[in-house]
């Protein structure tokens, strides 16, 4: 077998994967928060992961199979929700953003945060990175939809938005470790 459709399988194997995790995080049941309509879920933590470990290409691929699953109807989003109507809902912006989140987080971490040899300051890049992705691009998605699809005031749906921080904080930082650790165990095992 080449060298070439090595990696390619490779690629394929872990892109699916990743996929498979997020949409498995998706069991976890879903917290509503009553501020707005839109549910807490640990399914972000499985974008960030995916970002962070596989790169920007592979990463926002399987955010991308799990949001085209979603949409065609497999429910496999927290609550078992799936279809147009999550996408047309008040949550389809955060779905959306789940892609350009994984590749901001992936372009991140692989071309600047985890070049850094100190590894408090790694640890620091890496949980920018993730946060940058994970957080800021998915409620820049997020926000706007869930305030135009509601009526709401934008200031209203940002406002109800800050809900989501504590739990996202604490995915960043769970996210942050395991990267931060798979990396430095991939570079060893490398012999880097």
């Amino acid at each position: 077998m080449s060298q070439q459709r090595t990696d390619t399988t490779q690629s394929t194997v872990l892109t699916a994967v990743f996929a498979a995790l997020i949409a498995a995080l998706g069991l976890v049941p879903a917290i509503a928060i009553g501020i707005l309509p839109v549910p807490i879920t640990v399914q972000t933590l499985g974008v960030m992961l995916a970002g962070a470990l596989l790169g920007p290409l592979r990463g926002g691929l399987a955010a991308t199979v799990v949001v085209v699953l979603s949409i065609a109807g497999m429910p496999i989003l927290a609550g078992g929700r799936g279809g147009m109507g999550v996408l047309l809902g008040p949550t389809g912006g955060y779905l959306i953003g789940w892609i350009p989140a994984a590749i901001v987080i992936g372009l991140l971490v692989k071309y600047w945060a985890i070049r850094f040899e100190r590894q408090a300051v790694r640890y620091l890049a890496v949980g920018a990175s993730v946060f940058t992705g994970g957080v800021l691009v998915i409620y820049l998605f997020g926000v706007p939809w869930t305030a135009v699809v509601t009526g709401l005031p934008l200031a209203t749906s940002a406002i109800g938005s800050l809900a989501f921080l504590p739990g996202d904080l604490v995915k960043v930082v769970v996210a942050t470790l395991i990267a931060v650790n798979v990396h430095r165990s991939y570079r060893r095992l490398l012999g880097a």
